[in-house]
């Protein structure tokens, strides 16, 4: 059996929102981020993160200030005992019809190429109603938590995710039962 993955959200759902991101010195984590992902970790379950962001195809930060964003969080990830394997970004803005804007199921299959995994096996957590239907695109369980614009998501996106948790330590819980319980 192939390792089994979580694709994460980066704003809203490891980190805190804070909008167009592009500062390390502002990257702060969720209370329960270190400790949710580090027991998906003892699970065996492999983390990627997989992130819209626009702000570089507006111009307004470049990529190697999404590196440097990546490089703090890394930072503040192994100090809570967690590894994210990989941190895949879309670049480009809303409109140009790129294949990696979620939900567009381009980040999720440079993942499954890169480690070998079946998107199907895997879940998506996220706080908005793109992580939802970039789950559903690729038959992974789709997860909404209610941090960042999780609470203001429209009740659409609510009824399309497969289960809607206050936050990424509660999704967690929820994999780790499930998983033990053999249902997912």
């Amino acid at each position: 059996m192939t390792r089994r993955y979580v694709l994460l959200d980066r704003d809203g759902t490891v980190i805190v929102e804070k909008n167009y991101l592009h500062d390390p010195a502002g990257v702060e984590l969720y209370p329960e981020t270190g400790p949710a992902l580090r027991r998906l970790g003892e699970l065996g379950f492999g983390l990627i993160v997989v992130t819209n962001q626009s702000g570089v195809g507006r111009g307004m930060f470049d990529m190697a200030a999404v590196e440097r964003v990546h490089a703090r969080l890394a930072e503040l990830l192994a100090a809570e005992g967690v590894t994210v394997e990989a941190y895949l970004v879309c670049p480009h803005r809303p409109g140009d019809g790129c294949a990696c804007r979620k939900p567009a199921p381009g980040m999720v299959e440079a993942a499954r190429d890169r480690f070998g995994f079946d998107p199907k096996a895997a879940f998506v957590i996220g706080d908005k109603a793109a992580d939802v239907d970039l789950g559903k695109a690729v038959g992974a369980t789709a997860i909404l938590v209610r941090t960042g614009w999780g609470e203001s998501q429209d009740p659409a996106a609510v009824a399309r995710a497969d289960l809607v948790c206050a936050n990424l330590a509660e999704a967690a819980a929820w994999i780790e039962r499930s998983v033990a319980g053999g249902t997912a």
